[in-house]
């Protein structure tokens, strides 16, 4: 299964290393993965600043927040920022709750006291949880099942037997249906999927603000079809997506600076 994605995937990601990635520095390439999958994921959760707030908020902190953005967006942004930095930073870390909770602690550690009076950033809620449209199980009951798909995935990585895009997103249904925090499931389910695929030397998944409809529609299709088809699918699509538009973006701009000189 998935043959014909891994296919095109593979195809499209060889020569967005050669032409875009492998062409930057590692540092000028980090921070520009930090500030897109940032702004991104915390605008699913109804962050309203848009990639350029966000780079500014980078660059100049607190310092200068841009008009009309509340304090309380800032610091879910520089949350993002420290756990993504922090996470990033243990490659060759294997996933454990510990390594969960702190990057839920650092991610968290600013807004969940606001938006959860009484929750504590780094432990699991410890009441039961709905999202949307859906109301999960019994929170005792899906706390339990974590460290067994924390292990699971960990042996998987080290075995390479499952390709690296299909063990990311197949992490990321199974724990968007744990949802063991109070609040942040989402967007540290994201952070550890990609870091399950940064792991594994793929390029990070940005799932994009104006996607969340099909993005919420492929996380719910495991629940009312019982299948995360979709959702794997999702993720293929989105990868290609964003390499292909970067490397059309690079070429055009390349043309543009042969025309203009």
């Amino acid at each position: 299964m998935f043959e014909k994605e891994i296919k095109e995937y593979e195809t499209i990601l060889s020569e967005y290393r050669q032409k875009v990635a492998d062409r930057m520095a590692n540092e000028t390439l980090k921070e520009y993965n930090e500030i897109l999958f940032s702004a991104h994921s915390c605008a699913i959760e109804g962050n309203s600043f848009s990639v350029n707030d966000t780079r500014e908020l980078k660059e100049k902190g607190l310092g200068l927040i841009p008009q009309g953005k509340s304090l309380y967006e800032a610091f879910e942004i520089l949350g993002h920022f420290k756990a993504y930095e922090y996470l990033f930073g243990q490659k060759k870390a294997p996933l454990t709750e510990t390594l969960l909770k702190e990057t839920h602690r650092i991610l968290m550690e600013q807004t969940l006291p606001y938006k959860c009076p009484g929750a504590v950033s780094g432990e699991y809620t410890d009441t039961d949880m709905c999202a949307g449209d859906t109301i999960f199980g019994e929170h005792e009951a899906l706390i339990a099942r974590v460290p067994k798909l924390l292990e699971s995935t960990q042996r998987a990585i080290e075995e390479g037997q499952v390709y690296p895009m299909v063990l990311a997103a197949r992490f990321h249904g199974f724990f968007e249906y744990l949802h063991p925090f109070r609040d942040g499931n989402g967007r540290i389910g994201r952070l550890f999927s990609n870091f399950i695929l940064h792991k594994a030397g793929h390029p990070i998944v940005i799932i994009r603000q104006e996607n969340k409809g099909e993005y919420l529609h492929a996380l719910h299709c495991i629940r009312t079809d019982g299948t995360d088809e979709y959702l794997i699918a999702f993720f293929f699509r989105t990868a290609i997506g964003r390499m292909t538009r970067e490397i059309e973006e690079k070429k055009k701009n390349s043309r543009l600076m042969n025309f203009l000189f």
